[in-house]
């Protein structure tokens, strides 16, 4: 590790960084709520302390190793969540203490939508697009954004984005440089975000809803303006704008790109991962449906489809929008939603979660060491399509199967420990690891009511779960600091 690279990116990141907190000043200014200050004093304290971490080592310009890629991402989403939260703590409303402003910035940035505020509809508007707009930049990770800028400030990328893409699909690049991969992506972010304000504000969602609401939901965020999330909105055409809006943004974003290059939607038929998302939630949505119908929580079966699609799409994709309480819907179904957040969406999607893609070899894994227990002889290779997936894939993703759970467990006794309940406890792990947001019991209705100590460790949960565990467990472990 190279302390003064790794500082002098950090500090560039930081100064790129301060410029995102001036997004809300004409948003302040417009509504009048005096808030403009807060939002300038913090971007100027993010500016200067990013400047005195780069200025020292500016001249430094050797290129990143993979190691330092590991240190710059957990780093810079550390302090990135630190100094995310200045505003919530300078703002007069809301008033927050500096473990509630960590807990809504690393929640946001993280894209995981637990929060600890009541009283939405009361808040600045500034403070509202604020914290939508932390969700959008973490969607698709701020710092992917930043390897399209760092090469012309002399700064190399790959090692960067290696650390931040999701999945077992690190070393895969839609084009020849990583620069352009970046900018390919934001490009496709950018372009799905306006498309999906375009038709909430079609649907009927004022424009600062629809802005607000377009930022979370490609994000898959689940930050809401208002305290009853997607309730709020009495529309059937808003729900299924959010519905859409979701699974394109649960897809891996590199089919998006093919599609785009190719002009035809033949990729995301020939990928297993994808043909894999769309049953699992088609399978969630049907069970859910069949359950809410059985259990007569709706008079009306329209009331029940509806109802039904939109949960489970948002809580199978890890957005974690609301439109009715489905923690009171009864028997298995809330503990069955918040079970389906553990898988996630495609890998590099902004989707939280394991991620369709190890849930489908983990699956393909066990079907064939049942063949092999009638053919013990057989080589049987795991394949993806018509591709034999190599065994260091297979046993990466039995890996981080098991430390993910290992973790999880450890999350769980902590939240335990610091009084919640069981249900609570386990839904506390599910929202926060898996970037989900909502929970169960306790924190149905957000974390407001939880102690600082298990605060902590949703904010702990949901960097893991952003940085897909190993990036910041490496970091722990001998062999990394080894020369």
């Amino acid at each position: 590790m190279r302390a003064p690279i790794i500082l002098r990116i950090v500090g560039l990141l930081l100064m790129l960084f301060s410029v995102s907190m001036l997004t809300p000043v004409p948003v302040s200014l417009y509504f009048g709520d005096g808030n403009w200050h807060v939002f300038v004093l913090s971007a100027l304290i993010t500016l200067g302390v990013g400047a005195l971490l780069w200025h020292p080592f500016r001249n430094d310009t050797r290129e990143l190793r993979l190691r330092d890629g590991f240190v710059v991402t957990f780093a810079f989403w550390a302090v990135l969540g630190a100094f995310g939260a200045l505003p919530l703590m300078l703002a007069p409303q809301p008033d927050m203490t500096i473990t509630d402003a960590l807990f809504e910035a690393m929640s946001g940035l993280t894209t995981t939508g637990a929060t600890v505020l009541v009283g939405l509809e009361h808040l600045p508007p500034s403070i509202l697009i604020y914290r939508q707009q932390l969700q959008w930049l973490g969607g698709m990770g701020i710092i992917v954004l930043a390897v399209a800028v760092l090469p012309m400030l002399g700064v190399g990328g790959m090692q960067l984005y290696r650390a931040e893409v999701p999945g077992p699909v690190k070393d895969t690049k839609l084009t020849p440089r990583i620069t352009e991969t970046a900018k390919a992506l934001w490009y496709i972010y950018l372009t799905i975000t306006v498309a999906c304000a375009v038709a909430y504000w079609a649907a009927g969602m004022s424009v600062l809803d629809a802005v607000a609401h377009s930022f979370s939901t490609v994000a898959i965020g689940g930050f809401s303006t208002h305290d009853a999330s997607f309730a709020q909105f009495d529309s059937n055409a808003i729900h299924l704008v959010a519905v859409a809006f979701m699974f394109i943004a649960g897809i891996n974003f590199s089919l998006h790109f093919l599609a785009w290059r190719s002009l035809s939607l033949a990729n995301y038929l020939r990928d297993p991962e994808f043909r894999a998302y769309a049953m699992f939630l088609g399978a969630v949505f049907l069970v859910v449906l069949m359950l809410l119908l059985a259990s007569g929580v709706y008079e009306r079966f329209s009331d029940a489809l509806l109802r039904g699609l939109f949960q489970a799409v948002s809580i199978a994709t890890t957005t974690g929008f609301t439109s009715d309480e489905f923690a009171l819907w009864p028997g298995m179904l809330p503990a069955l939603l918040i079970l389906t957040s553990f898988v996630g969406g495609c890998a590099a999607s902004t989707a939280g979660g394991m991620k369709v893609i190890r849930w489908l070899l983990i699956f393909k894994q066990g079907s064939r060491e049942l063949v092999r227990l009638v053919h013990p002889a057989a080589e049987i290779p795991v394949k993806l399509g018509t591709r034999a997936v190599p065994g260091r894939v297979v046993e990466a993703v039995w890996g981080f199967f098991s430390v993910y759970i290992l973790v999880a467990t450890t999350m769980l006794l902590v939240f335990l420990a610091t009084g919640l309940d069981q249900v609570s406890a386990f839904s506390a792990v599910a929202a926060t690891l898996n970037n989900l947001g909502p929970g169960l019991g306790e924190v149905a209705g957000g974390f407001h009511t939880v102690s600082d100590l298990g605060k902590w460790m949703g904010i702990v949960g949901m960097l893991l779960g952003r940085l897909e565990v190993f990036t910041v467990l490496v970091l722990i472990t001998p062999a990394f600091w080894r020369r």
